[in-house]
């Protein structure tokens, strides 16, 4: 019963790989640095880890915007914010999934009469704002180092290109980690109130309750970017903006330092210990936050070198999404109680431990050592064979 539930959130997290895979390595496939299956690869495994290792500040903040507290009413908000993505996923547009499932939660708050916390809900759409804001900082002053650097670095062309090609498959490693670690919220974050799993012992280390939500929605999402991103990395990295390898790199790297920076409990109590204001650990818009990368690298260059008929487009897609998805939870949470006389929005406790916990748990204990040798393996593979491509193209040039 729990994975029937569950299916709605794994739905979601298929839409979310599909869809924000791009913001991750969409302008390193379009400037033709990391060819689309190797890019899929890498942020499938890394993207898992974050959500495993780092995804529980983001999942407690948004659970704090509406605790849904029932099965049904999790599975219908996901469903609902699930399909508000995929058919503007459909479309090759660019959405939030962090919107989406925002609006979802407004909406089940709506439909059960709970107050909404308007001081997460402030928190969470201020990232709305500084998410892309500080994207286009990181990436405007990180663009401009890469071209000083570049000034000064004498060495062949080829040369430069491998090592550019390889510091965008570390920099996508990265952002991967950083949208698993904030973004796994928007897709498990509304099953931790209402379903419950044992903890599992692994010996040298173990998976809470949520970390095992966490892991099967990571699983959801690496096969959305395996099966369906390819379209969506395509837009956002050719059609809003013709990137060189030097710019993909860079907004690659500022979207995976925004991500980290919101998802990150370690530098928010850093920040308290040196008495600044916390960090808020928030889901953030990862397609605003590259958008917003993207947009500083134009500025750099030149607002001429824009489609602004693209960011127009991605920028309303911004807007109807929240309120989309809203409305789609409200009407979806009418229908699952009054037509199936699903409880969507009172006390639900189950029990520690259920059959079905304990089948989650044998599937997480014999996936994750099987993930982290393909991960090693994989890390290998990628290693030498940059190594003989160099080679190859030295070759061929000095022929």
């Amino acid at each position: 019963m729990i994975f029937l539930f569950l299916t709605s959130g794994l739905f979601l997290g298929w839409t979310l790989g599909a869809n924000d895979a791009a913001n991750v390595f969409g302008s390193a496939v379009g400037s033709r640095m990391v060819s689309f299956t190797r890019a899929a690869v890498i942020a499938s495994i890394f993207v898992i880890l974050g959500a495993v290792l780092q995804g529980a500040g983001a999942s407690e903040t948004l659970g704090r915007l509406g605790t849904v507290n029932a099965m049904g009413g999790s599975f219908t908000v996901a469903l609902a914010a699930a399909l508000t993505v995929y058919f503007m996923t459909r479309a090759g547009l660019p959405v939030s999934t962090t919107q989406a499932i925002v609006g979802a939660i407004i909406g089940w708050n709506f439909f059960t009469n709970n107050a909404i916390d308007t001081q997460t809900l402030t928190q969470i759409v201020a990232t709305w704002i500084t998410g892309p804001v500080l994207g286009a900082l990181f990436a405007y002053v990180l663009y401009h180092l890469v071209k000083i650097t570049r000034r000064r670095i004498r060495t062949h062309l080829l040369k430069y290109e491998s090592w550019l090609r390889f510091g965008l498959m570390i920099a996508g490693a990265f952002g991967a980690y950083s949208l698993g670690a904030n973004n796994i919220a928007n897709v498990m974050g509304v099953f931790v109130p209402s379903i419950a799993l044992e903890t599992t012992d692994f010996g040298i280390f173990t998976l809470t309750g949520p970390q095992q939500l966490f892991f099967l929605g990571a699983i959801a999402i690496a096969a959305g970017i395996l099966t369906y991103s390819r379209k969506v990395m395509q837009t956002v990295g050719a059609n809003l903006l013709e990137l060189s390898s030097e710019a993909a790199f860079v907004v690659v790297l500022s979207q995976a330092l925004v991500l980290f920076i919101f998802s990150s409990s370690a530098l928010s109590g850093l920040m308290v210990k040196i008495g600044l204001p916390p960090i808020p650990l928030v889901p953030v818009s990862s397609t605003q936050v590259v958008v917003g990368s993207v947009l500083g690298i134009g500025l750099y260059k030149g607002v001429r070198n824009i489609n602004l008929k693209v960011l127009g487009g991605i920028a309303s897609g911004w807007i109807t999404t929240p309120v989309a998805a809203g409305v789609l939870a409200f009407l979806l949470l009418f229908f699952v109680k009054n037509l199936f006389g699903i409880d969507v929005g009172h006390s639900f406790n189950p029990p520690a431990s259920t059959g079905e916990g304990i089948s989650t748990a044998m599937i997480i204990r014999y996936s994750i050592p099987a993930l982290l040798a393909v991960t090693a393996a994989y890390l290998v593979y990628l290693v030498l064979s940059e190594k003989k491509k160099t080679e190859r193209l030295n070759k061929e040039y000095y022929k």
